[in-house]
């Protein structure tokens, strides 16, 4: 199981580095669609949508948003990455839903009467997926953007290996027992601790400042695992561990995007409010 997962993991590195650095951005734009509409078939099973024409359908109505979306931010009639006002008020809308996840994640199992029902559920993977598209779709286009997407997955990753060991060494206080059992504070804080060295190292070896590196960086930290603990919640209510068997040893894509999709909303309005890192 560990080769299989080793594997999975570079190949499925190899593949996103290449795309991040090789394709140009319209491109990179339609790459990360493909995810997000996997995604879409993944969470349309976790809504409780199983037949295979359910699910499709689900896919189909993704893809219309994200068209239409597109449309708004101006990615088919302009070259310099969409109107940037546009992407705001939307990736303020993402973030938005964010807080509210927050307080329904907090309030589990007894929130669930909010949205445990099908309809309520598959209006949430739309506030999942398509913030996370549209963030990471922004991100891309600053200059250095490649690097600035790549410094989201490094956080995401901080925040999962410090909380992993940090949990495994000192964790005493469960995080939300009734989402994610495995979780406790102290892997939170080790996540944190982490990502604050990533922002000083960076800060050591680039010509940004330190504010804005952490300003950047330790909301995306704290964001992102909120990212992983609604996608736990979701599974828990729904019976299921992974979201699919997509990925040998991995489960499925949403299980290996879920810290990601709250952390790149967050990490592209942080950005935005900053006014961006140099080189």
């Amino acid at each position: 199981m560990l080769k299989q997962r080793i594997i999975t993991a570079l190949i499925l590195a190899a593949v996103f580095l290449a795309a991040l650095f090789y394709l140009p951005i319209a491109l990179f734009c339609v790459f990360i669609a493909l995810v997000v509409l996997v995604g879409a078939w993944e969470w349309a099973n976790l809504a409780g949508w199983s037949a295979t024409w359910q699910r499709f359908g689900y896919v189909a109505v993704i893809a219309l948003v994200m068209i239409l979306v597109a449309a708004y931010l101006g990615l088919w009639s302009r070259n310099d990455g969409g109107d940037v006002e546009a992407y705001r008020s939307l990736i303020l809308l993402g973030c938005g839903w964010w807080a509210l996840a927050l307080l329904l994640v907090q309030g589990y199992p007894s929130s669930a009467i909010l949205w445990g029902t099908t309809a309520v559920r598959l209006l949430m993977g739309v506030m999942v997926l398509i913030p996370t598209w549209i963030a990471l779709v922004f991100v891309r286009a600053q200059p250095e953007g490649a690097w600035l997407v790549l410094l989201i997955v490094a956080v995401v990753a901080c925040a999962d290996i410090g909380g992993y060991f940090a949990g495994r060494r000192w964790g005493k206080h469960k995080l939300k027992p009734a989402v994610s059992p495995g979780k406790t504070w102290e892997g939170f804080i080790g996540g944190v601790v982490a990502n604050l060295v990533l922002a000083l190292v960076l800060w050591l070896v680039t010509a940004n400042t330190l504010v804005i590196l952490v300003a950047l960086i330790l909301p995306t930290s704290l964001f992102s695992v909120l990212g992983d603990l609604l996608e736990s919640m979701v599974k828990r209510h729904r019976g299921i561990k992974d979201s699919s068997a997509l990925l040998p040893g991995h489960g499925g894509v949403l299980d290996r995007v879920d810290s990601l999709t709250a952390a790149a909303p967050v990490f592209a309005l942080a950005l935005m409010a900053s006014g961006g890192v140099g080189g």
